[in-house]
């Protein structure tokens, strides 16, 4: 969807069955009442939008004062088409020719279903609107005849361009309270409707609003002030997307110099579900311009941001998940171990929060639950990475957050029992945990090697004072083997809120120690080259 032209006014109006008549058609009154505000604030601002052109190529208006009002005549308006509560109308209208104290003005409708995207054109007229100046000085338009059509959009690409949404709102005096003043609420209703044509332009189907960001009234506006709204696409996150939005007011004076006031910003956050109820994932955004790539980077910044406030200032203590383990039980435990760790890596969902040129960082929200993976490229054979990872008494070699690891339980060859100390964050006490390691070699024709982790409760290893008994929900690695030299691997973790402080700096951004634990663990097995290690293959 394309911006403006210079000297065009466009308005974005959803249809709600406010608007419609008993066969959920939109009513002709309404549209005739969105038709004339459109018109009207084409013609009040003239010479504004066309002088801001700066093309010669256009007629070009100069030494044009602002309109007190205007008093418009309507020539032949045709129906072509008819549209329908859950669509979206959008008017445009724009100075075509101009004479000394008159002009005619194009307005063009169309109306687009959000389901399939096709728009579809309801009409075309022209008004011719006497002028009349504030005071007593006569408005001469220096305007060259001449018309500059509106076009049909391109069709193109899920682009930043795509999910553009502009919307000029007239504040009259049933928006305003007894001291002339806009509604808040008011303000926040027109901002979540061209929010939400914006969304559902990039989705097809009728988004719902999740929640609202970082709303900020920065200044009033009065009757009489014209509003623009502009909404865009920032960011997708595979189920969820952030659409920003911002209103500028324009006095009449304002409006014929094209100098607005910022008066409001917000980043609205939608989902969607399907016929089923199911959640939708949304296609990926196509940033263009400069600032299209800021607003997308900064959409992550603030998903992160969301993260944190969720999780880390939110989040309660849950009641401890692990089991007890005995003999009666092992297997079993050892079993679910394993496939846990298979099952959180099968779901989908997962999305990358950042890059390296090794590593890759993903998160997976599901509900109240997070989990973090991430992947890791690494110049050694899997059998040797396998080696190393599985060996829990190495982790405080490449792992800060593990002060001491020892074995307390060999189970088999292939399970055991670790009991593990952590450092001090948030200036708590430090934490302990006992862990269920059960590795598993590749089944035959297979190249993954898995290493499972979760927290057991042991009697002969009891909470001590010294320590904030922690858990892991379910943990661990896949080991996938590219080639004979060299392999992928990827750490899965479903964060508890005992161990969650220490990934809280990563989600909220002012802390990359998973990054830099990645880092050296890939420096660890890359490094262990030495002949007593590999000569135990």
């Amino acid at each position: 969807m394309e911006g403006s032209a210079p000297g065009e006014v466009r308005m974005s109006q959803a249809i709600q069955p406010a608007h419609s008549n008993p066969r959920g058609e939109l009513s002709a009154g309404q549209l005739l009442k969105w038709i004339d505000a459109t018109a009207c604030l084409a013609g009040s601002g003239a010479g504004r939008g066309v002088q801001d052109a700066g093309d010669p190529g256009v007629p070009g208006v100069r030494n044009v004062k602002a309109l007190k009002g205007v008093r418009p005549s309507v020539d032949d308006i045709q129906f072509e088409e008819t549209a329908r509560v859950g669509q979206v109308i959008t008017i445009k209208a724009k100075v075509t020719r101009a004479f000394s104290t008159s002009m005619e003005i194009s307005i063009k409708v169309t109306v687009q279903d959000m389901f399939t995207g096709i728009e579809k054109l309801v009409s075309v007229a022209f008004s011719t609107f006497v002028t009349k100046p504030v005071g007593t000085e006569k408005v001469n338009f220096l305007y060259e005849e001449g018309s500059n059509p509106i076009c049909d959009e391109e069709e193109g690409t899920v682009s930043t361009r795509d999910t553009s949404v502009q919307s000029i709102e007239l504040v009259l005096p049933p928006h305003a309270n007894h001291h002339g003043n806009t509604f808040g609420g008011q303000i926040m209703a027109w901002m979540e409707t061209v929010a939400t044509i914006s969304a559902s332009r990039l989705c097809r189907v009728h988004p719902l609003l999740k929640s609202v960001d970082m709303f900020k009234f920065r200044g009033p506006s009065t009757v009489g002030d014209r509003l623009v709204f502009n909404a865009t696409v920032n960011n997708t996150f595979q189920t969820c997307v952030e659409v920003g939005v911002r209103v500028e007011a324009f006095d009449c004076k304002e409006w014929s110099e094209g100098r607005g006031r910022h008066i409001n910003s917000a980043f609205l956050i939608y989902n969607a579900v399907d016929d089923k109820e199911e959640m939708v994932t949304f296609p990926r955004i196509k940033p263009v311009s400069e600032d299209d790539f800021r607003r997308y980077h900064g959409a992550i910044a603030r998903k992160r941001i969301r993260l944190s406030r969720k999780y880390v200032v939110s989040h309660k203590e849950e009641v401890p998940l692990c089991e007890h383990w005995n003999i009666d039980n092992q297997v079993s435990l050892s079993k679910g171990n394993v496939e846990a760790l298979k099952k959180m890596a099968a779901k989908s969902g997962w999305e990358v929060t950042s890059a390296m040129e090794k590593t890759k960082m993903y998160i997976l929200e599901e509900d109240d639950i997070l989990s973090v993976w991430v992947e890791k490229h690494v110049e050694r054979p899997a059998h040797l990475v396998y080696h190393l990872l599985s060996d829990f008494t190495k982790r405080p070699l490449w792992d800060p957050h593990y002060m001491s690891c020892e074995v307390i339980d060999r189970v088999s060859e292939d399970d055991q029992i670790y009991y593990i100390t952590c450092p001090v964050v948030n200036d708590d006490k430090p934490k302990d945990l006992v862990v269920l390691v059960s590795r598993r070699r590749p089944v035959k024709d297979g190249n993954t090697y898995t290493v499972a982790v979760k927290s057991v409760i042991l009697p002969s290893v009891p909470p001590s004072p010294q320590y904030v008994r922690s858990e892991i929900t379910c943990a661990g690695f896949l080991i996938h083997a590219i080639d004979n030299s060299s392999c992928t691997v990827s750490y899965f973790n479903q964060i508890s809120a005992s161990i969650f402080p220490y990934f809280a700096g990563n989600l909220g951004g002012w802390s990359k120690s998973i990054e830099e634990t990645a880092a050296s663990c890939i420096q660890f097995i890359e490094n262990a080259t030495d002949d007593g290690l590999i000569s135990l293959f």
